[in-house]
């Protein structure tokens, strides 16, 4: 197996586990009792996701974000910091995941100590270089508690991901929408689930028409041959960037891994929590059988 491929798969194992931060009605209580606004969750996700940088404004937000509208990031960023600062973002971040992760394992956390080390030391082979979200999250203290240094460590191995998929995006020449145009014309989310990215119609219209110039993208909107070939390569890139940290682990111990977090994906599948189809991620994430 390639280590790209490698990366892939366990990449589909830890992706669910980090996305419960958005969508867990304890992360939104924390959230409300911080004073963010949770009848939209996009308050509290550019908060939990932003802060490990700081309280930066929104330009550099919207750079380590890309496929949200710049607009929408302002409506957000920097106006999230008066609400809480960072410190205390983060903060309610680690309860947050504490009082999700102890609801969807109950006494068990105590068995993900050999998984944490493992993901861990992944998280700290990664190479920094234009890796952001990354870079910062691995500034943060290691949490004591196995259950949330395993959280924190997926989380560096996710934005590592995120990051490089960003790389492999303009690589492709694909702008901030028409990454999105693109990806909702392979079929990877209906288009009506890229409305939360804040782009107006005109300017998804208008992307569709660059695409469909480069012969990316049919009347319909659908993707060409070409067009699929190309989302093919960003999924290759993507994944060929990711591959450090895999390659630094091994196979056998990211198999390892993969088995010994088995029990909390699952469990955080039958949840229920996690959307059945979401653009949050890179690419469809697969349930485990």
């Amino acid at each position: 197996m390639s280590f790209g491929s490698l990366a892939r798969q366990m990449w589909h194992q830890i992706e669910p586990v980090h996305a419960t931060l958005y969508f867990s009605p304890e992360a939104f209580e924390e959230a409300a009792g911080l004073g963010y606004d949770v009848i939209s969750r996009w308050p509290s996700y550019f908060a939990w996701r932003t802060a490990p940088l700081g309280a930066v404004r929104s330009r550099l937000a919207a750079a380590t974000y890309y496929s949200f509208s710049p607009a929408m990031i302002a409506d957000h960023v920097p106006g999230i910091w008066a609400t809480a600062t960072p410190g205390q973002v983060l903060d309610a971040r680690l309860r947050a995941v504490d009082r999700t992760l102890q609801m969807l394992l109950g006494d068990s956390t105590g068995d993900l100590k050999e998984a944490a080390e493992l993901a861990v030391r992944a998280a700290e082979s990664i190479q920094i270089a234009h890796r952001p979200l990354a870079a910062a999250n691995l500034d943060l203290s290691w949490p004591d508690e196995p259950h949330l240094a395993l959280w924190q460590a997926y989380t560096v191995l996710r934005e590592h991901r995120g990051d490089g998929h960003l790389t492999a995006l303009q690589a492709a020449g694909l702008d901030a929408c028409e990454a999105l145009v693109s990806f909702a014309s392979v079929g990877a989310a209906p288009v009506a689930n890229f409305a939360g990215r804040g782009w107006s119609s005109e300017e998804w219209a208008a992307a569709r028409e660059r695409l469909a110039s480069r012969g990316l993208i049919d009347s319909e909107g659908s993707a060409t041959a070409a067009g699929q070939a190309l989302r093919d390569q960003v999924e290759r890139h993507t994944d060929d960037l990711a591959a450090g940290p895999w390659r630094a682990l091994g196979e056998a111990a990211a198999e390892r891994l993969a088995h010994l977090n088995r029990p909390l994906l699952g469990a955080v599948f039958e949840s229920g929590m996690l959307p059945a189809t979401s653009t949050l991620g890179i690419g469809k994430i697969r349930v485990p059988a």
